[in-house]
């Protein structure tokens, strides 16, 4: 019978501040090196965070994403709790969690993703369609215009001024957002001026424009026939028959924004940065946009998120003692999952510094093996929704413009906060496409 170790796993010796710097600027590096020395588990310390547990085997992944929810928690402990609201899916746990989750799941399953397609395409031209031929700029602000609007009307079914005023205040108070989750001590309001006052007085400007989207829906005669979240929200029912409640439902709505919103436009920056360097790869995605195919485009998106996971772990905390890997962790403990060190792992992805799509063409990645939308019964419930975003809008910019290959160095992370981006924001330079006509439609006039 194995011995068990009672306590952490080894890691390195460095003081808590040196750690923390290392992992805010050369993550991936300072987390391989431990692998090397360590193996799939080891130790960090991290400010703010405390010590945390590190994991990068699929098997290690699969017993912590499968354990029980009473043994380790994601939301209670979360920085995001305070910031998204305690309602938010991402601020919650065991019954409560499992509950807002029934509530929510349904809207983001089936026919109803594929409905928001000619939506995001909408949105899409309108933007690509700015863009500059000739001069290089980066797409970062393009892509999040998209994906907020997107979001704004498919979700939320904002519309108007009302759509106006949300983008104009939701950007701000995302970033704001961002910044103080790294923060915890700033979190006390002391005035309009201070950093938290400043968001909690933008937050309930939010609050009070979702409060009247909430009770337009509500009073909506035709709310049955919307194809928005909300109204679908709006319509849902506890297990004891009460409806969600406006606080739950606008803290609900601001974290599938939070969730959705930068981190899929980042995913779209870095699709961006990768495919300038890449021309072979981008000759066969415009090929296949023209001829009305998509298996290499989803290959792509895949490949992307595998070398470039916007969300660098999922986490959670040890509520009771908790046995993995050989080592009984102690209450307390921060256990974080990287996908960095996962995705790109010799034994699980063959050469994986290297950009390949084809590792994934019409092969589903394996569940504990790639995880840029976390896994178990806390996978990220927009997953869909954001493969659909990240798919259309790829397409739109394949068709309409000529992405021109760069010689450039790779563009270094950049963490946001929360996520991580291209730090030059996946430049960009185009041509104009003289629209193409689908394959099938020449052969038959032929």
């Amino acid at each position: 019978m194995a011995t068990v170790i009672e306590g952490l796993p080894p890691g390195p010796r460095m003081p808590m501040p040196l750690q923390t710097l290392a992992m805010l600027q050369r993550q991936r590096p300072f987390l391989e090196r431990q692998r090397r020395r360590f193996g799939p588990i080891f130790s960090l310390k991290m400010a703010s965070l405390g010590n945390m547990v590190v994991l990068s085997d699929p098997a290690l992944i699969k017993q912590t994403f499968t354990a029980d929810a009473r043994t380790l928690h994601a939301g209670d402990q979360s920085p995001l709790r305070r910031i998204l609201g305690r309602n938010s899916l991402l601020g919650i746990d065991e019954g409560q969690h499992l509950e807002q989750r029934r509530l929510l799941l349904p809207p983001f399953k089936g026919q109803r993703m594929k409905s928001y397609e000619a939506l995001i395409e909408e949105i899409a031209v309108a933007e690509i369609d700015t863009w500059q031929a000739g001069v290089e700029f980066p797409t970062g602000p393009s892509m999040q215009r998209i994906t907020l609007r997107a979001i704004l009307r498919a979700v939320f079914g904002a519309t108007g001024a009302r759509l106006q005023q949300l983008e104009e205040l939701l950007p701000p108070w995302t970033e704001q957002g961002s910044a103080l989750t790294r923060f915890p001590q700033l979190h006390h309001d002391l005035g309009p001026r201070s950093p938290w006052g400043r968001f909690v007085r933008l937050r309930a400007r939010v609050d009070a424009i979702l409060d009247s989207l909430i009770e337009d829906a509500r009073r909506d005669p035709e709310l049955t026939e919307r194809s928005d979240i909300l109204a679908l929200m709006v319509q849902a029912t506890h297990g004891d028959g009460s409806p969600m409640t406006n606080p739950e439902i606008r803290d609900q709505l601001v974290t599938m924004l939070a969730a959705g919103h930068e981190t899929t436009a980042h995913t779209l920056s870095w699709a961006v940065e990768r495919l300038r360097r890449h021309p072979e790869v981008l000759a066969r995605l415009v090929e296949e946009a023209d001829e009305g195919g998509r298996s290499l485009r989803d290959a792509t998106i895949r490949e992307v998120q595998r070398m470039r996971p916007v969300i660098a772990f999922a986490g959670r905390h040890t509520m009771v003692p908790f046995e993995i890997g050989g080592y009984r962790l102690p209450v307390g403990v921060l256990i974080g999952l990287s996908a960095g060190l996962t995705h790109y792992d010799p034994a699980l992805f063959p050469h994986p510094d290297r950009f390949d799509p084809d590792r994934f063409l019409d092969v589903l990645p394996d569940t504990y093996s790639w995880i840029p939308f976390g896994g178990g019964i806390r996978r990220c419930i927009g997953a869909t929704f954001a493969h659909i975003e990240v798919d259309v809008v790829l397409r739109v910019l394949l068709q309409r413009v000529e992405l021109l290959p760069t010689s450039a160095p790779d563009e270094r992370w950049r963490f946001r906060g929360v996520a991580w981006a291209p730090a030059g924001g996946g430049m960009a330079a185009v041509r104009r496409r003289v629209a193409a006509a689908p394959r099938a439609f020449v052969a038959a006039a032929a």
